[in-house]
């Protein structure tokens, strides 16, 4: 008898709908074909033993299964579940007639008890599409996969209780999430805030500057001035996740495996911090069936690169791409996958391998070593940081004063206020912050007085400016500019615009 159970293949961000044909005929040989890697392959080993302690047996019959369609490589356990209900369907020992309503997924133990897989969201999204009535999986990501609506979700904890479901002897209780309740309830918990850090005002006005036009920043200091301390603060002064943004992140976080089963969504900007060593694939993400990489799990949020120039140059370099397009592509032989990367990238390093330089009463690095130590970073990715602001180290009076400053609610009430106004203006443009203008509509919104644009012209002919630079300069500018609910760009936007350009010529000029 023929019978088909249906799956899903992640690939990228979204899903593929498998289907599973099994055939069982007289004889006692199996077959899988379709592609499948060896996880997969070694599905009959496991189905057999979880069948036998449900109380049931594997039949012996001629058995072949085809996972189609045959061009897609299936990878990993997840597959178990379907081929073990098709298996028994097609042996006619229990009902094939509810298989075609629902989407089966699930790895089984050897006790017929079911793990938890990766990727549930965007499967679940996908049988949505499709049509299906419901979704059959493990009981831990039923909560993930129920955030989707007009899907009925079944979340199971062995294979006996799906075997008596498809047969009509047993009822299940489907899992129902409020995801706007859901998503809302702990939205503006952050752990850290603004108001614990003592001075560094000139630092936190470029941090608020970079979340208002969605610009990049490099923070350079001597170790142990602050700069981690203030990165992680970051995500509290950008603007809350809309449920759209949320849902997006959670989906991405479904494929890498990193949503907890008791709380199945993101409701907080990301903040990523890969340690230096982190390779240069583990950066940008891939694998033989693309997973999203470290950039990836940064979109909507901050990546945080920390003693930036101890990253491979490799490693660095992936990130010039991303940081244009706002999107990260993976040739493979199968295919090409597009993983979104809207990030707002935040790096901080040492001048030099000491941490003291320019203060040559502390600095014991040579001029060769703090030349190849800035070296590392090269001037194209320099071009596309738009802000830099040295951190100094806060005297005794005021770590010891006990004033407390600017709370993050604060600032995050003025950036949004900004943001706003760049809403607006760029609502026809298919973009919504000044860190996103191309070259056409920096002439259009960036319109500078003729003082300002005399200050720019100035600063050219003394600075080694690009021309990626001189955009950058006005993004910021704009940027400032709309923190002052201002029309046009002022000399003073340009000037402070400048000032955090001005490491360009005091480090690697």
């Amino acid at each position: 008898m023929l019978v088909k159970t249906f799956a899903a293949a992640v690939q990228g961000i979204s899903a593929t709908i498998i289907t599973i044909e099994v055939n069982c005929s007289k004889g006692i040989q199996f077959f899988l074909v379709g592609l499948p890697d060896v996880a997969v392959r070694e599905s009959h080993e496991r189905i057999i033993s979880a069948l036998q302690e449900s109380g049931y047996k594997f039949p012996r019959s001629r058995i072949v299964i085809n996972m189609a369609p045959a061009d897609i490589r299936k990878e990993g356990s997840a597959y178990d579940l379907p081929l073990a209900i098709g298996i028994l369907a097609g042996a006619e020992m229990i009902s094939s007639e509810k298989l075609s309503q629902y989407m089966l997924m699930g790895e089984l133990s050897l006790d017929g008890t079911l793990k938890p897989i990766k990727g549930v969201l965007p499967i679940a999204i996908k049988a949505r599409e499709a049509g299906f009535k419901g979704f059959i999986l493990p009981q831990q990501n039923a909560r993930e996969a129920a955030v989707v609506n007009k899907l009925e979700v079944y979340g199971v904890t062995n294979i006996r209780d799906v075997i008596e479901f498809i047969d009509g002897k047993k009822e299940l209780e489907p899992t129902i999430v409020d995801t706007r309740k859901e998503f809302y309830a702990r939205q503006l918990q952050f752990e850290y805030d603004f108001s614990e850090v003592r001075g560094q005002e000139n630092v936190k006005r470029a941090l608020e500057v970079a979340a208002a036009g969605g610009h990049n920043l490099l923070m350079i200091g001597p170790p142990g001035a602050g700069k981690t301390m203030i990165a992680r603060r970051i995500p509290g002064i950008m603007p809350e996740l809309t449920v759209e943004e949320g849902l997006e992140l959670t989906k991405i976080y479904s494929i890498a495996g990193l949503l907890p089963a008791e709380d199945p969504l993101i409701r907080i900007r990301p903040f990523r911090s890969p340690h230096h060593t982190c390779s240069a694939q583990a950066l940008a993400g891939g694998g033989r069936n693309p997973r999203p990489g470290e950039i990836t799990l940064a979109h909507r949020g901050v990546l945080f690169l920390d003693e930036m120039p101890e990253f491979s140059r490799r490693s660095l370099e992936i990130l010039r791409q991303p940081l244009e397009d706002k999107v990260i592509r993976i040739s493979r032989v199968y295919g090409t996958y597009d993983f979104p990367a809207d990030f707002m990238l935040c790096a901080a390093m040492n001048p030099c391998p000491c941490g003291h330089y320019p203060d040559m009463n502390r600095c014991r690095c040579t001029p060769a070593q703090v030349m190849q130590y800035l070296g590392r970073i090269s001037q194209p990715l320099l071009d596309r940081l738009d802000l830099c602001a040295e951190v100094s180290p806060v005297d005794f009076e005021g770590l010891s004063s006990g004033r407390k400053g600017e709370s993050t609610q604060t600032i995050r009430e003025r950036v949004i206020c900004a943001q706003d106004i760049q809403r607006e203006r760029y609502k026809i443009e298919g973009i919504q912050f000044n860190g996103e203008l191309s070259g056409a509509q920096i002439e259009k919104y960036c319109k500078m007085e003729k003082d300002a644009r005399q200050l720019l012209k100035m600063a050219f002919q003394n600075m080694p400016f690009s021309a990626r630079a001189y955009h950058r300069i006005l993004k910021v500018a704009r940027t400032i500019a709309d923190m002052e609910a201002t029309e046009s760009i002022h000399r003073h936007h340009i000037a402070e615009a400048l000032s955090y350009r001005a490491f360009d010529k005091k480090y690697w000029n």
